[in-house]
């Protein structure tokens, strides 16, 4: 095994993943005329607005005007390019050049650009003023910018605290290097393979999630693992026997586990929006990755290292009698009253559910990112002295022929503050027209009159008008955001009924289970938007927040469920089915609870990250499993089990009768 990931570390190292960041799906109107505007000369050039204010916030003066106009031939020197302005403000205090740059080949090389510029705008800005330079490819270049060495820090705060929760799990100076190591090489190679398979497939994807999902999930399975390795070292003398039977015991629970994340990541793959589809297929390879690195890496190094890699605290045959008391004794309580249990559980997950009555989806351009930058203090400054408008029009694309009646239709349309033509094809075919919007782009007004201005312009006959821009992509991007929730949504229950009932084969199981992880993730998602709303004043989740977040919540959920149900069902045949629930969370509640607190605390790591999208999924991510870990797995599964007894593993008789039943027969 070793070998093999050393080979792919040899033939994919040095491949580079795909910098695509399409928003909106390929097929929307917005999308369509970006593939056309490549059709007009000069589609690779685009303008940055460079804004000018005094730092006094006093009005520009005759002398501010001409020092500004000053600096435009240093510009056009820099660029090649014409530069325009500077155009000054209704009232007097912030003035605009508008200087057209060669965009890059991509965000990386744009961002070097915006760089070069900056420093050149710097160096000319005059006495008293401020200038910041913005617009559309500055603000892709300061979001590039932005996540210069953040996929380092993550990885660093990642790997500190799965070392530092894997020190207080084991007690023990050495054990803790074993997995720690396995996952992070795990990482490595997941971030090396899927670069490839991003390349290759050429998909869009954040790596930062897949990195949490590799050490989460792969740090999960090798807690289950050495978890139940130590219970076999504690009647077994030889540790390498001990470990074959960790091995054989843990495994289905840890691959029906891993099957159930990755399907229901690969129900993705049906997503419209480009960044939601493209992570199902990357994050899917990384937890496989994961997934053999545990089973077929981690077993070698215990063996080698036997049972001392536990010291201080060795555990010898009937040497730890005390072993998950705790948490038997929480069981315990729980089934002696478990209707009351129930009831307890609930009203917590239906106050944290509350969260939702509040919550909004959509974040405009300027909220989306948690680090401030120039782009977005420009285009604050600009939307504070200028019409909202003015920092991204509205693109019209129409047939030349009638660009006059195309003009006339919107011509007394309300929010419209002026529309006209900025260019023609080569073969004038096409008319590109743009449109300056009353409204903050983002905003509900601004969204409204896209939508608008489609109805409008669609109705012009032989026009064949498409509407785009900026404001129309983040239109397609949230009416294809809510599209990928309502499909993919019930695909990912379904994967995770499916996976259970082939795990319990039982009907009533998997079924009340499914319906506890959906009110769980309701819940976390209400609570993790109240926070958001209250601790960090982000007033609606990203578009992409709500899937990718109930998703992870119900996939890993049922990660929890199956790690406990499995163990439950093996004790059910031996003691019955509410003693076995009971002996269940005696084995199993510390590794449970340490695998939620690693997987919480690796989400939140996400936080460190410079998009507000991360930090929100891994906020919800991180209380659900916490909820999920402590309330759901501790107190509402076992209460279920106490109410249902029996029935709970219906059409199927007991396991306890099946094991009795041999001995009837003979």
């Amino acid at each position: 095994m070793l070998l093999a990931f050393v080979a792919l570390f040899g033939l994919l190292s040095g491949i580079d993943g795909p910098t695509g960041n399409e928003t909106a799906p390929p097929e929307s109107e917005s999308s369509r005329v970006g593939a056309l505007l490549q059709e007009f000369p000069h589609a690779d050039e685009q303008s940055v607005l460079v804004v000018a204010s005094r730092a006094d916030a006093a009005d520009l003066s005759p002398a501010d005007l001409a020092a500004l106009g000053a600096i435009v031939p240093a510009l056009d020197a820099h660029t090649g390019l014409d530069t325009s302005g500077p155009s000054v403000s209704d009232d007097g205090a912030a003035a605009v050049i508008i200087a057209p740059i060669k965009v890059g080949a991509d965000n990386a090389e744009t961002a070097d650009i915006i760089k070069d510029l900056r420093t050149q705008v710097a160096g000319n800005t005059p006495a008293g003023l401020e200038l910041q330079v913005t617009g559309g490819p500055a603000f892709a270049a300061d979001v590039t910018s932005a996540f210069d060495g953040a996929d380092f820090t993550l990885l660093l705060v990642t790997i500190l605290i799965v070392a530092v929760l894997l020190i207080v799990t084991y007690r023990s100076p050495i054990l803790w290097l074993l997995p720690l190591a396995v996952v992070a090489f795990a990482d490595q190679l997941a971030g090396t393979v899927t670069a490839a398979v991003g390349s290759l497939l050429d998909l869009q994807f954040d790596s930062g999630i897949i990195s949490v999902l590799v050490f989460g999930a792969g740090t999960n399975y090798a807690l289950l693992l050495i978890s139940r390795y130590r219970e076999e070292l504690l009647v077994d003398e030889d540790h390498r026997a001990a470990l074959s039977a960790a091995w054989r015991k843990t495994v289905p629970a840890i691959v029906a586990s891993n099957i159930t994340v990755v399907l229901a990541l690969l129900t993705l793959a049906l997503a419209v929006i480009p960044g939601t589809r493209d992570l199902g297929v990357s994050s899917a390879v990384g937890l496989l990755i994961a997934l053999a690195a545990v089973l077929f890496a981690l077993p070698p190094l215990l063996a080698v290292c036997g049972r001392k890699v536990f010291w201080p605290f060795v555990p010898k045959p009937g040497a730890n009698a005390a072993h998950g008391r705790g948490w038997q004794s929480i069981a315990a309580t729980v089934m002696r009253r478990p209707w009351m249990s129930l009831g307890a559980g609930a009203l917590v997950l239906a106050v944290m559910g509350t969260g939702l009555a509040g919550t909004t989806v959509g974040l405009t351009q300027v909220e989306k990112f948690r680090v401030q930058s120039e782009s977005a203090a420009g285009l604050e400054v600009l939307g504070a002295h200028f019409p909202p408008g003015e920092s991204q029009p509205i693109l019209i694309v129409a047939n030349s022929t009638e660009t006059e009646e195309v003009l006339e239709s919107i011509d007394d349309l309300e929010g419209v503050v002026r529309a006209h033509a900025i260019g023609e094809t080569a073969d004038g075919d096409l008319t590109k027209l743009m449109v300056t919007g009353e409204f903050a782009p983002g905003t509900p007004e601004s969204l409204a009159l896209v939508a608008e201005l489609r109805d409008i312009v669609h109705d012009v006959p032989g026009a064949d008008a498409l509407v785009g821009g900026a404001i129309a992509t983040d239109l397609d991007a949230r009416d294809g955001n809510q599209q990928d929730l309502l499909v993919i949504a019930p695909l990912v229950l379904a994967v995770s009924l499916l996976v259970l009932l082939a795990l319990l084969r039982s009907m009533v199981a998997p079924v009340v289970l499914l319906l506890v992880n959906l009110a769980s993730a309701a819940a976390a998602i209400g609570a993790g938007s109240w926070l958001s709303r209250m601790l960090f004043d982000q007033h609606a989740l990203d578009l992409q927040v709500p899937l990718l977040s109930f998703l992870f919540l119900v996939a890993l959920g049922i990660d929890y469920t199956i790690f406990l149900v499995h163990r439950a069902r093996a004790e059910a045949g031996r003691h019955g089915t509410r003693e076995g629930m009971v002996r269940s969370v005696s084995h199993t509640g510390a590794v449970i609870t340490s695998a939620g607190i690693v997987l919480a605390a690796v989400f939140a790591a996400l936080g460190v990250l410079p998009l507000v999208t991360l930090g929100q999924l891994g906020l919800i991510v991180g209380v659900g499993v916490i909820v999920d870990t402590l309330i759901v797995r501790t107190v509402i599964v076992p209460a279920l089990f106490g109410v249902l007894g029996d029935r709970i593993w219906w059409p199927r008789r007991a396991p306890a009768e099946l094991t009795r039943q041999p001995a009837a027969g003979r």
